[in-house]
């Protein structure tokens, strides 16, 4: 982000909601060099400041995403890096997380360093890169994490395949604890789960399509927590979409193992039965549940076992997605959806109170991953995300910032969108409508 003077800019007379210090009330922030400099007191507007009326409207730290498929590089004609933060910040977004399964595979410091820097031209969110755990996601040889760390990776994960090695992912666990920073898990058993196209259940059997079983995830979930119990290491357990990988995660804390995990918006809105009709925007890896994985789901991140909420956004080409549903590819977009699924499905609901929302959209994000943000108190990052939690719209893909249009909610009612994204103590995004 540029750090040449810019104006100060005060927050007017919003109800600021930030779990970090323990505040809800109705006030002011004032903005500073692109930093937090006053936070909750009501204070007349500096001299040439721009002053922003946010009555009725929620200021919160900024929302972050660590679970984002950027597609760049490689391909670029789904998704860039530009665009990709152009639609997280329209989504409330601030910061997001970017998947190494790029082309080539972001598993050395030179990708690290360009996924980075497109980031920063881009001016958008902030983009942190993850570093592949193995060269080239194979699996075979761990790759250069200490290098990776230097050029700006925040974490490490395979993600789209899991670490079929225990080995590897041991040893993966001890070279990541030496820099203080998460290794993320795709949990997967790829015996259980190769051909896969839905859930496991009475829906498959009835379309005929070949199911992956909740113990294709759970067997991974309860290895690698053991891992990290052995090598002391951090584990964090990606789009958990079972009951019973909620319950192991639940297990693992009790015993103060140090294990985080993460949830998607699509995993505690929808069940396999979206699915029906063969709607190939409802097909994704790990694949939507049942009603009851849904609500322990929702329980898990209600009672603090899942920590994190995220989109796991994937675009992909229209044309990929018209294929057969067995040959479509997985994934869904989510940067542009997420702020209204999680209003609707989960605060007004009852599932989560609005500090538990932002908390586990922006405080325990930064906090989990030791990234900048996640707090409105003095001396932060300016990052903040202005949202109303009221507003009802409808989502229409043909809109999105993200060049992906893949979405299970296409013409769905929401309530609660973000109305003002400001990274660095400047607004990226302002809603116009």
């Amino acid at each position: 982000m540029s750090r040449d003077v810019q104006r100060d800019v005060l927050l007017k007379g919003g109800r600021i909601v930030d779990p970090s210090q323990g505040m809800d009330t109705v006030g002011d922030v004032l903005l500073r060099g692109g930093l937090v400099e006053s936070c909750g007191a009501v204070v007349a507007a500096p001299d040439g400041a721009d002053v922003i009326d946010c009555a009725g409207l929620i200021v919160s730290p900024g929302f972050i995403d660590v679970h984002v498929h950027l597609r760049e590089p490689g391909r670029e004609d789904v998704e860039t890096v530009a665009t990709g933060a152009h639609a997280a910040v329209a989504g409330g977004f601030t910061g997001l997380c970017a998947m190494p399964n790029t082309k080539p595979v972001t598993d050395n410091q030179a990708t690290v360093g360009f996924v980075k820097r497109r980031g920063e031209d881009a001016g958008y969110a902030r983009v942190y890169p993850y570093g592949a755990i193995s060269v080239s996601q194979k699996g075979d040889t761990l790759a250069e994490m200490g290098e990776m760390v230097a050029a700006g990776a925040v974490a490490f994960t395979d993600d789209g395949r899991p670490v079929e090695s225990a080995h590897m992912m041991r040893t993966a666990l001890e070279y990541a604890r030496a820099f203080n920073v998460p290794v993320a898990e795709h949990c997967e058993d790829m015996s259980l789960a190769r051909g896969g196209a839905m859930n496991e259940g009475v829906v498959s059997a009835r379309l005929g399509l070949k199911g992956i079983p909740a113990e294709a995830e759970e067997i991974y979930v309860i290895r690698d927590i053991l891992l990290a119990r052995r090598t002391g290491g951090h584990i964090h357990l990606c789009h958990l979409s079972t009951k019973g990988s909620v319950e192991l995660v639940r297990w693992g804390k009790e015993r103060g193992i140090n294990v985080t995990a993460e949830v998607c918006s699509h995993h505690i809105s929808l069940t396999e039965d979206a699915v029906e009709g063969y709607n190939t925007n409802a097909k994704m890896n790990p694949p939507l549940r049942t009603a009851v994985d849904v609500q322990a789901l929702q329980q898990g991140l209600a009672d603090g076992t899942i920590d994190l909420l995220v989109t796991d956004h994937a675009p992909h080409h229209y044309d990929e997605k018209e294929r057969e549903f067995a040959d479509a590819p997985n994934g869904i977009v989510g940067l542009e959806t997420a702020l209204g699924v999680n209003c609707t499905y989960l605060l007004h609901r009852g599932v989560l109170s609005l500090a538990q929302m932002i908390d586990a959209m922006s405080c325990k994000p930064a906090r989990v991953f030791h990234l900048p943000g996640g707090s409105l108190a003095r001396g932060q990052v300016g990052d903040v995300t202005i949202f109303d939690p009221s507003r009802a719209w409808t989502v229409d893909a043909s809109r999105f910032k993200s060049k992906g249009r893949n979405t299970p909610y296409g013409g769905h009612a929401l309530t609660g969108q973000a109305r003002i994204t400001l990274v660095g103590g400047r607004v990226v995004y302002r809603a116009t409508d």
